[in-house]
């Protein structure tokens, strides 16, 4: 119900009773919704607040738009996991098909920072993998890691489109402790909207991640952008007893 008389404004209210039924799965990823005239001749309102409604719905990631077919139910966000676990684990027990394709599989020699963060000489041999991650045949993110060379040297095409750290783990017979991640909010640039399929300037989160052997050794170095409308970050914090 739509009530005029509200102190809420009637978009916020619209937006309310679409959002409910989008939690509630009565519409599902996918299906497209009834469109602006349809929800103005429903709720005796203007289609300018339909608009309104639908459109901030559209940023915070609940529906989509395909030009010339209408606004549909966006897929359900990625939520980074708390554990370190692979993309590919991550999505199925999200219920959804992973998918990872490799743009690029080479070897350089490492840069003043690399050798810093991977605790590795200047010039020393690195892989650089770039790859686009998938989830039910949509792009989430893609993905830069730099490996070192001596830490993983027969690392192939193939395992690379797999989990590295179960390689690393399986294959190298490597033990991953735990990883540290720098998280910064941006907007896409031109590569990044080519590559995500996103316009220019869209929100998007950019990651930095350093994986750790049980030695305490790096072993990779991430650097990651991600479609803010598909994939979200969860953080449990306790507050620390004051001790003074």
């Amino acid at each position: 119900m739509i009530f005029k008389k509200s102190p809420f404004p009637i978009y916020h209210q619209l937006q309310k009773i679409i959002k409910k039924a989008i939690l509630a799965q009565e519409v599902k990823p996918g299906e497209m919704i009834p469109s602006e005239r349809e929800y103005a001749e429903t709720y005796c309102i203007s289609k300018m607040t339909v608009r309104q409604a639908l459109s901030n719905l559209v940023d915070e990631g609940y529906l989509y738009r395909v030009r010339g077919k209408g606004t549909f139910v966006a897929p359900m966000k990625m939520e980074q996991p708390k554990a370190i676990i692979g993309f590919s684990e991550h999505t199925f027990s999200k219920g959804m098909k992973p998918e990872t394709s490799v743009i690029r599989l080479k070897e350089i020699n490492s840069s003043l920072e690399f050798a810093e963060k991977l605790n590795v000489a200047r010039g020393a041999t690195l892989y650089e993998l770039h790859r686009l991650r998938l989830a039910d045949e949509l792009a989430i993110g893609f993905d830069r890691l730099y490996i070192p060379k001596d830490l993983a040297p027969n690392l192939t095409l193939k395992q690379s489109a797999a989990s590295i750290c179960e390689y690393m783990e399986k294959e190298v017979g490597l033990t991953i402790r735990k990883d540290s991640e720098i998280i910064e909010a941006s907007t896409a640039n031109k590569r990044d909207s080519v590559i995500l399929n996103i316009e220019e300037g869209s929100p998007v989160l950019k990651i930095e991640r350093r994986n750790m052997l049980g030695s305490c050794t790096p072993f990779e170095l991430a650097k990651s952008v991600y479609r803010a409308d598909r994939y979200q970050y969860t953080i449990d914090m306790e507050r620390q007893k004051n001790t003074i």
